[in-house]
C-alpha cells in the first residue's frame, strides 16, 4: 500500500519545519520505501508497518507541539509492490511519447 500524509503541528510557534523534519527523520528510519514532497510524504509498505510509521511520525511531531493535525491517502492493493516509483515512472514515459 501507498500512504501519503502530512503531520502539522499546531500551536508551536510560525515555524513548523523543525517539526515537520522529525516525522520525516521517523519516516526515513524506519527503512520502508519513502518520498517526501512539499505537501506530503509517502511511504510504502504493508498496512501495519506503515500505519506504524505514520503513528511514529505523528508522535515525533506531538513531542514539541501541544497538537498535531494529519491529513493521510491512502492506496490499499495487497501484493503489489514498487508502486512508489512505478506510478511515476509511467507518466514520466507517456509524457516522453508525446
Amino acid at each position: 500500500m501507498l500512504v501519503a500524509f502530512s503531520v502539522t503541528p499546531i500551536g508551536a510557534g510560525d515555524s513548523v519545519g523543525d517539526a515537520v523534519a522529525e516525522a520525516v527523520r521517523v519516516v526515513r528510519a524506519s527503512g520502508l520505501p519513502n518520498r517526501t514532497d512539499a505537501m506530503f510524504t509517502t511511504v510504502e509498505g504493508e498496512w501495519d508497518e506503515v500505519m506504524a510509521v505514520v503513528k511514529q511520525a505523528v508522535d515525533a511531531v506531538a513531542a514539541v507541539a501541544p497538537r498535531v493535525s494529519l491529513s493521510l491517502k491512502a492506496d490499499v492493493r495487497p501484493g503489489v509492490t514498487g508502486a512508489l516509483t512505478a506510478k511515476v515512472e509511467h507518466i514520466e514515459r507517456v509524457l516522453g511519447e508525446s
